[in-house]
């Protein structure tokens, strides 16, 4: 699930947020299970909440290059809430108030995916263009989630090979076994009395700490990739909260997130040979292949050509794994030609541009890697701790997914992981939510929205018939059609009466 930014989590080419504290017991929430979590909610608030619930926030100017208006504070919650007096971490959020307080409806909070993407700089950057309509009338709300950015940042000291994608191989299989190990162990030694609560839920919980601390009686919530699954988890631990909910590009939580990687592979797959008849029709401009079985001979041989010695592009050297572990090629069909025939004719080059020399004096920064294997570990009780397991799967997903599945399925560091704070939370009510989802999106795919639009049984879907690419909703080339839907949905509060369809630009059929 790639978040909307560009770094890339671990095994995402790419690479897709508590406790509702006036009315939940802490020890409940922490130790319910996940069907009866509901149930609960009507639970009398304990008194050691009310240093978190009572909070001052102290705002200041969050740095020289934002504007005055964009202000950031510093909000204490709970390392563990099955500890509320216990230790405390510390979560950086940002606020950008309503431009017209008369027409101010609230809060919307907003988390760009991951999980380890932070998310402080949301309301001013340029990830997402707010119409005005929508800045008239809420504080828009960024936030770092726990362990990432300035929210007690998690870093476990990684190589660049260690944070690096490798796909399944018989030949290296004890190599990469050994290799999640050692992330694991590392991640332990420098974070280990952390890890355990880096969970959705807690981010969950820590949401609802900042609508207390910001005086709300609900929050909106916007939250692209990963971030779908955090906005259902808080619909689901505190669904009297949650007022209007978008999701865009949502995951499918029953398969959170082993089973969310292969579905993955699934998809890329699926978009491939869409890529592939597609480039067959423009073989005049590409010369990649007059029908789609060239054009993947084309490919192919490419990554063969690749993995024998290396293809320099742009001054990097790319072997055909390296090609290949980029499944995000195929996000968009124009622009997977021009990189596939850049390829080739690089392929070609028998004087390709000379390689600078790495500069190996700084460690590579891995803290995106970290917070996200940390919360996806610890999330679920479902990975899997023997090898053996994830061999099998591999070669299985190898076979049916040629592109990508010997990635997906290949081990990870949670088969290492020391078990999270809690089970996994089942996603199932009736909270009200519109959930956009493009067609060909082969992080999050279209039936991976459906999937979450069953969970959340009062949602509204609407999908991009054609639409490429991770992410729908206000980026700098979007849909009108989908953003205004959103943009209704978020002004009126008035979902849609039925599921919607908006189409793609022409160009992308």
């Amino acid at each position: 699930m790639r978040s909307r930014n560009t770094r890339k989590a671990p095994r995402f080419a790419v690479g897709l947020a508590a406790a509702a504290l006036s009315t939940l017991t802490l020890t409940t929430a922490c130790t319910a299970s996940t069907a009866s979590v509901a149930s609960t909610a009507k639970a009398p608030l304990k008194d050691s909440l009310r240093t978190y619930t009572q909070q001052k926030l102290q705002w200041k100017r969050c740095d020289a290059k934002n504007p005055a208006a964009f202000q950031c504070a510093t909000l204490t919650v709970p390392l563990d809430y099955g500890d509320p007096g216990g230790r405390t971490i510390g979560l950086a959020i940002s606020r950008l108030k309503a431009s017209s307080p008369k027409a101010r409806h609230g809060v919307l909070l907003l988390n760009p995916g991951g999980p380890g993407a932070p998310g402080l700089e949301l309301p001013s950057g340029p990830l997402l263009k707010f119409p005005a309509e929508v800045k008239r009338r809420y504080d828009l709300v960024g936030f770092d989630p726990r362990g990432v950015g300035k929210s007690s940042q998690v870093n476990c000291g990684l190589t660049a090979e260690e944070q690096a994608d490798h796909p399944y191989k018989a030949e290296t299989f004890a190599k990469d076994v050994d290799r999640a190990r050692t992330i694991a162990g590392k991640c332990r030694a420098r974070a280990g009395d952390k890890l355990r609560h880096l969970t959705t839920r807690n981010s969950a919980r820590d949401m609802d700490l900042i609508r207390a601390a910001l005086g709300e009686k609900k929050i909106s919530y916007l939250g692209m990739s990963y971030g779908t699954y955090l906005g259902a988890v808080y619909t689901q631990l505190f669904p009297e909260r949650a007022d209007r909910i978008v999701l865009d590009s949502a995951t499918d939580p029953t398969r959170i997130y082993r089973g969310m990687f292969q579905d993955m592979a699934k998809a890329a797959e699926q978009a491939f040979a869409r890529w592939t008849a597609w480039a067959a029709r423009r073989h005049t401009a590409y010369g990649l292949g007059d029908s789609p079985a060239k054009v993947r001979k084309t490919y192919w041989d490419l990554i063969a050509r690749a993995n024998r010695k290396p293809i320099v592009l742009d001054g990097q050297p790319l072997t055909g794994d390296a090609i290949r572990a980029d499944n995000s090629t195929f996000f968009h069909v124009q622009k997977a030609a021009e990189r596939i025939a850049g390829l080739k004719k690089a392929a070609k080059d028998k004087h390709p541009t000379p390689l600078g020399t790495p500069d190996r004096g700084q460690a590579p920064d891995d803290s995106y890697f970290s917070a996200a294997w940390s919360s996806m570990c610890a999330d679920t009780r479902t990975w899997s701790h023997v090898p053996a397991e994830y061999r099998r799967e591999a070669i299985r997903d190898k076979a049916l997914y040629p592109l990508y599945g010997d990635f997906a399925a290949a081990i990870t560091p949670c088969a290492f992981w020391a078990q999270g704070s809690e089970p996994q939370t089942r996603i199932d009510n009736k909270v009200g939510a519109l959930i956009t989802q493009n067609q060909w999106d082969s992080q999050t795919p279209l039936f991976a929205g459906r999937a979450m639009h069953r969970s959340l049984r009062g949602s509204r879907m609407l999908t991009v018939a054609g639409g490429e690419g991770h992410g729908v909703l206000y980026a700098p080339d979007g849909n009108p059609c989908a953003d205004k839907a959103a943009t209704s949905y978020l002004t009126t509060g008035r979902l849609p009466t039925k599921d919607l369809t908006c189409r793609a630009p022409a160009g992308q059929q």
